[in-house]
């Protein structure tokens, strides 16, 4: 089963366009990483406030986050 992606960005971002950029390149990092992205595994990605979309570029939304998808996923206790 392959992996799924949840996205929240919030208006704290900022207006609809960053909003939609942020969306855009999160998702473009997903689908270029797909090979390094364990499957069958939901993934939830939530944009923090102090993210501006007008800096970063693809490669360093991928750097920030691919590490980030191969640790191991947290247990419920």
């Amino acid at each position: 089963m392959p992996w799924r992606l949840g996205l929240a960005v919030t208006r704290k971002v900022g207006p609809a366009v960053w909003r939609n950029r942020t969306r855009r390149l999160i998702r473009e990092a997903f689908r270029l990483g797909r090979e390094d992205i364990p499957a069958g595994r939901d993934y939830v990605v939530t944009v923090r406030r102090g993210f501006n979309p007008r800096l970063p570029d693809l490669g360093a939304v991928r750097a920030e986050l691919l590490p980030l998808l191969r640790k191991p996923p947290r247990t419920r206790a």
